[in-house]
């Protein structure tokens, strides 16, 4: 790779509480791609509206980042609900955030869906069906955010809707290539997830929980803002990528 896009999970506060360490000020100057959550799994119109201000002072591609409606477990407890109710919870997120972006003179570059729901459309073929047939309708450009080889990147990739495919340096991943979820995230080594994330950029696979490497297929590196430690991580991946002469960039 000669370049490659960093993105993050920002605003992710809801009034007055933080989530993790509260340091998107810092974290923003270092990425290239900010996901700003829009109300339901975090966040709220004033922290979208500083959080997009934010993101347009140092340059950085912003997206819709909408969730479960489930603030209290942050996003991440699986919801059953018909598929119509999800797009359309993703579709009222989609459109507060726009309007704070258009505020700001600026375009939303993608959306990623957060935590359960992310991975709800990674597998569920009939919501991420009409997922993707409401974005054609809606935004054919719109960038959508997802893992390679998952349900919804499939149908996606069929019916034209743009994608960038992501690669989590902090989480891991096994044999199948998806990764490996936990509902606490513990403080992790600067110099070995920057070092994983060197190696994906430059060979192009990933040591799973099994120790055996898989090749992984990406155009952007996550990097969650909530995880322990996460100003440290995204400064040292930061600071390996631009040594090795790889290109911090956006994808549009």
């Amino acid at each position: 790779m000669t370049e490659v896009d960093l993105n993050s999970d920002m605003g992710e506060g809801f009034g007055p509480w933080t989530i993790g360490d509260g340091v998107d000020e810092a974290i923003m100057p270092l990425i290239s791609t900010a996901n700003i959550a829009t109300g339901f799994h975090a966040g709220d119109p004033n922290t979208m509206q500083r959080t997009v201000e934010l993101a347009k002072r140092h340059g950085v591609a912003i997206g819709a980042h909408p969730g479960f409606r489930d603030l209290v477990g942050f996003g991440r407890r699986h919801i059953n609900a018909p598929a119509q109710e999800l797009v359309n919870d993703m579709l009222y997120q989609l459109g507060a955030l726009r309007e704070f972006a258009r505020l700001q003179g600026l375009r939303l570059q993608h959306i990623k869906p957060h935590g359960a729901l992310y991975m709800h459309l990674a597998r569920d073929e009939g919501a991420a069906r009409l997922f993707i047939e409401t974005l054609r309708r809606l935004d054919p450009e719109l960038l959508l955010f997802c893992m390679d080889g998952s349900v919804i990147c499939r149908i996606a990739q069929e019916l034209g809707q743009p994608v960038v495919r992501e690669f989590y340096a902090d989480r891991d991943y096994d044999a199948s290539g998806s990764i490996v979820f936990i509902r606490r995230i513990t403080a992790l080594d600067p110099e070995q997830v920057a070092d994983k994330v060197l190696r994906a950029c430059q060979e192009g696979v990933v040591q799973t929980v099994d120790g055996k490497d898989i090749p992984i297929a990406f155009d952007s590196v996550c990097i969650h803002s909530d995880t322990p430690g996460a100003l440290a991580l995204v400064q040292r991946t930061r600071a390996r990528l631009d040594a090795a002469g790889i290109a911090v960039r956006a994808p549009r």
